[in-house]
């Protein structure tokens, strides 16, 4: 979508938004590619086992063809919502491909989700059907009774329990299949993002939103794509970095993408990959950089060839970009987004000067600028509200069945992102921080109410407030401050307990490193937690 430009004034003047009335994103990273050149190769899958599969785009549409002519057959269509609860895989990718093409919409789940949090996420979503694999499965199995609307678990490593044997099922399909008619706002994806009270939001997004991702992938990448792309990340496809940032993108532009579930994330075995199977483009999130920084000489025992790196999620600081140059040879482009609305800030170092704490210019065709309480553009230099005009392509179509949440998402035609920034006299902008209390630990976004809600549940716990406190490793982790009811006692045992409640519930990342037992906590006259306090106590 981008132009190829030798500065960001010519970039941004020669862009302008090409959208179709009619668009599915199905069609357009797999079948296009498919008739176009079927050979091309799609996927290189490096599985535990060390083994590698290929798939090449006449494969992916076979795949999916049959998957969603599956789908189809157990009842499945245009708006349903479908779960996909594995990890990077083909798997993945593929049933993603036939969801979108059935015209339903693809929630993905993360591995790392727990009973707790997945029965919230497939609840509320209404998800009528889950992709999963034996992990998953077992999971599921214990929640099933709680999901009514659940009606087929699909698990991709053949008969478990009362599980769909999905490979079994899929062979047995046509591998042709007529993809559903979609607009650009028929919905296609769910994702959950974490809020700072409350259960996570579902945010809702149409067939555009890999449209809308495109320049801002394009231009963190240095103009992708070039002649020996290859796209590799280690990020869940589950979150909308790995899926929307790389994995779709790249399958647009007909690029090969490398897939490999790291269960513990090894920086020596990240540097391995990256030179054993020629990747040439990545999207490193900070805390893996940081991870990797620890490895000695890696330029001495890996020969990394990459092209691009992008990094996004958390500002990176000098030290880490100058390392990642000398590294690699190539500088970092960092970027900025958030669920409901992705990669609309972007560094572009092949045209524009690196600067440590800023996160970039505005991705052309976003409109994105500084504004105070009441929507109205702040001056240059001046501390405000980082938002984005409505409307625009990668903007998510609001909350799922959450209306009043979508609306304090705006003031007037501004989406407000929830941080704060400072725009430059260039254009740039400097991330400052955020202006709520979401949690960013190793590179996630965590939502402290879903943590309490999990914790009230204890019965050792009367009341509990959660902050994120800084941490060198992982910028935060997750602290919890804890009132406890009558009989109980503040010990070292009761904290790994209450840790471990929360780690068997919801997420391992989610989990509270710290706890500490406390008499009351800092409440506002309305009875909500103050969580600035509690932070001043940690300090």
């Amino acid at each position: 979508m981008l132009n190829q430009a030798t500065n960001y004034t010519d970039l941004e003047r020669s862009f302008v938004w090409q959208l179709p009335e009619k668009y599915n994103i199905g069609v357009d990273v797999c079948d296009k590619w498919a008739e176009q050149d079927p050979e091309r190769l799609a996927l290189i899958h490096l599985g535990q086992d060390r083994e590698t599969q290929e798939y090449s785009f006449a494969d992916l549409r076979r795949l999916s063809n049959q998957t969603a002519n599956l789908l189809q057959a157990r009842g499945l269509g245009k708006g349903d919502c479908i779960g996909v609860l594995l990890p990077q895989a083909p798997e993945t990718g593929y049933g993603h491909v036939a969801t979108y093409k059935l015209g339903a919409i693809a929630v993905p789940l993360s591995c790392l989700f727990e009973e707790e949090a997945l029965v919230y996420r497939i609840g509320n979503s209404g998800a009528r059907a889950i992709i999963t694999n034996r992990e998953g499965a077992a999971k599921l199995a214990r929640i099933r009774q709680q999901l009514p609307e659940l009606r087929h678990i699909f698990n991709i490593e053949g008969p478990y329990q009362d599980c769909v044997d999905f490979h079994a099922e899929r062979q047995q399909q046509s591998d042709q299949f007529c993809p559903v008619e979609t607009l650009l706002d028929d919905p296609a994806l769910i994702i959950y993002t974490s809020g700072t009270t409350g259960q996570p939001k579902g945010a809702l997004h149409g067939h555009r939103i890999l449209l809308g991702h495109l320049p801002g992938v394009e231009m963190s990448h240095d103009f992708l794509p070039q002649a020996g792309d290859r796209f590799w990340t280690p990020a869940d496809w589950a979150w909308i970095g790995g899926l929307y940032d790389v994995l779709m993108p790249a399958w647009h532009h007909g690029i090969t993408v490398v897939s490999h579930r790291f269960i513990k994330f090894e920086p020596e075995a990240a540097f391995k990959l990256i030179a054993d199977y020629h990747i040439r483009n990545v999207f490193l999130p900070p805390t893996a950089l940081k991870m990797m920084r620890t490895v000695n000489h890696p330029e001495q025992r890996w020969n990394t060839r990459l092209r691009s790196i992008a990094s996004g999620g958390e500002s990176l600081g000098s030290a880490l970009l100058q390392w990642g140059e000398q590294c690699f040879g190539v500088r970092i482009n960092e970027f900025y987004g958030q669920t409901e609305c992705n990669m609309i800030v972007s560094n572009c170092t092949s045209i524009m000067p690196q600067e440590p704490g800023i996160m970039g210019r505005p991705v052309p065709g976003h409109q994105v600028a500084i504004v105070d309480g009441k929507g109205k553009r702040l001056p240059i230099g001046t501390l405000g509200n980082i938002a984005v005009k409505w409307p625009d392509p990668v903007m998510f179509i609001g909350y799922w069945n959450d209306p009043e949440a979508t609306g304090k998402k705006f003031i007037g035609d501004w989406l407000l992102t929830g941080d704060t920034g400072i725009q430059q006299p260039q254009g740039s902008i400097l991330f400052v921080g955020r202006d709520d209390d979401l949690i960013t630990s190793s590179g996630y976004r965590i939502g402290p109410g879903e943590i309490e809600n999990c914790l009230i549940k204890h019965p050792a716990v009367k009341m509990v407030g959660v902050v994120g406190v800084p941490n060198e490793k992982r910028t935060e982790i997750v602290k919890a401050f804890v009132v406890l009811n009558d009989g109980y006692q503040g010990t070292g045992l009761l904290a790994r307990e209450l840790q471990n409640h929360v780690k068997s519930r919801l997420a391992a990342h989610e989990y509270p490193r710290q706890v500490a037992f406390i008499e009351e906590l800092p409440m506002t006259t309305t009875g909500k937690v103050i969580r600035r306090k509690l932070r001043e106590l940690d300090s």
